[in-house]
């Protein structure tokens, strides 16, 4: 089977230029670096004409709630989101019921993916103070890396004793695995809510969410992860960054690297005034000033990657104040669009975007043959069109839990082909829901 992509401009590797690709079954056979397409006879023949290719999205953080959730989400219905939006592949966190921190647990997800996930996955092993000779008998192959949350969040994960921390980051160092954290202080985080509840109650408004998910207690806890790793010579990636003073941690080190995410590269504290507990996040989503300097590291490289931390929950977990309402929200349907919408506000170019959220995990993670545009890859392509306006509407939506945070929300930017392993898993709102995809391999 051969498909003939023809008349786009290709965004790889920093260049940015017309042409067209061959793909032969699962693997990019040609790339034809001018506008005519190439003559011959093809099973599929896209024309994308004013329309961008790029690599197919790699988001290295989602939440897909499977097992043991799928109240929430599931796999089908999350990758299924992840298509419409352009994403190709992801790396699923360990918090699910049971917790990913068995080689068990890790094999069943990597079972239910097969015949659930219409796009490529992989699944992080959770770390836990008991864990860490699980570490050499994973294979390193299928899995991205560790998972560590150094903060409590949802699932109750946390690690935070001295020398629990300091094997998992020896062990991880010792394999060259790369460990993922998870950067909040819980001690002050417990002693910020309880000062909170003190003064306004047993739930607090939601307004009060990044005081007591504070700048402190994201800085406390990434400077420790920071020292542990250069202490132990581990590669680090900081899950979520979210102030400006946690930046300074960075850019030097090639082995300590930093991750953001769309709601805090989209969403201010003023933003709690109108959309409530539905931008509520761990960790919080903080000042003007620190989305600022967010989106400034995007450019400087002192921020590697961009991903989503898609976590969906029910409507209903999403009421109350900062002590009932679940933290996390549906994203990665919307990501790809979030970042071309910065890069009509002169925020990056769609270069960098495509560095940010395709090569730039593929590299940290060490992804076989996916992340770029190269001949002999695997076919993950996302085709987006720009000046293609539309909105974000309950019938829009993918993801099982029905809503958005940005809800009403008007994008200029559409994903109008997603290509996975060569296949056409979304085309101009048509899905193939026999799509499957692949478990990535790394290394």
């Amino acid at each position: 089977m051969s498909t003939l992509i023809f008349g786009g401009t290709i965004v790889n590797e920093g260049n940015t230029f017309g042409g067209s690709l061959l793909i032969d079954r699962d693997r990019i056979t040609e790339i034809f670096r001018d506008g005519k397409a190439p003559r011959g006879t093809y099973t599929d023949v896209i024309d994308a004409t004013g329309c961008f290719v790029l690599p197919g999205v790699i988001d290295e953080h989602v939440h897909f709630r499977e097992p043991g959730l799928t109240r929430k989400a599931d796999m089908e219905s999350e990758s299924r989101a992840a298509a419409y939006g352009g994403v190709t592949s992801y790396f699923d966190m360990p918090n699910t019921v049971p917790q990913t921190t068995t080689l068990e647990a890790l094999d069943a997800k990597f079972e239910l993916a097969s015949t659930k996930s219409h796009i490529n996955y992989s699944f992080f092993l959770g770390a836990t103070a008991a864990n860490t000779e699980l570490y050499g008998q994973a294979d390193a192959h299928r899995i991205p890396g560790i998972k560590l949350f150094m903060g409590a969040s949802t699932g109750n994960m946390l690690v935070d004793g001295a020398d629990a921390l300091a094997t998992i980051f020896d062990r991880c160092a010792q394999l060259g695995l790369p460990l993922m954290t998870h950067c909040e202080d819980t001690a002050i985080i417990n002693q910020n809510m309880a000062k909170a509840k003190e003064m306004y109650g047993d739930d607090p408004a939601i307004t009060l969410h990044p005081q007591i998910r504070s700048t402190e207690a994201c800085w406390t806890s990434t400077a420790k992860a920071v020292a542990l790793a250069r202490q132990f010579g581990t590669h680090l990636h900081v899950a979520h960054v979210t102030t400006a003073r946690e930046l300074t941690l960075f850019g030097h080190d090639p082995l300590i690297t930093a991750e953001a995410v769309i709601a805090h590269l989209l969403f201010t504290d003023a933003d709690y005034a109108t959309r409530g507990a539905l931008i509520k996040c761990n960790p919080a989503v903080k000042t003007a000033t620190d989305r600022a300097a967010l989106r400034e590291a995007l450019t400087s490289g002192t921020i590697y990657t961009v991903a989503t931390d898609h976590a969906p929950h029910q409507a209903a977990d999403k009421q109350g104040g900062c002590a009932r309402a679940a933290s996390g929200m549906p994203m990665i349907q919307f990501s790809l669009p979030a970042m071309l919408e910065l890069v009509d506000g002169g925020v990056l170019s769609i270069a960098q975007v495509v560095s940010l959220m395709c090569h730039h995990p593929a590299q940290l993670f060490s992804v076989r043959d996916r992340g770029y545009i190269r001949k002999g890859y695997k076919a993950d392509i996302t085709i987006v069109k720009p000046h293609s306006p539309w909105t974000v509407t309950p019938e829009v939506i993918q993801s099982k839990c029905g809503w958005s945070p940005l809800m009403g929300h008007r994008f200029n930017w559409q994903v109008q082909s997603t290509l996975c392993n060569g296949q056409m898993v979304y085309h101009q709102g048509e899905f193939d829901t026999a799509s499957r995809g692949e478990a990535i391999l790394f290394r």
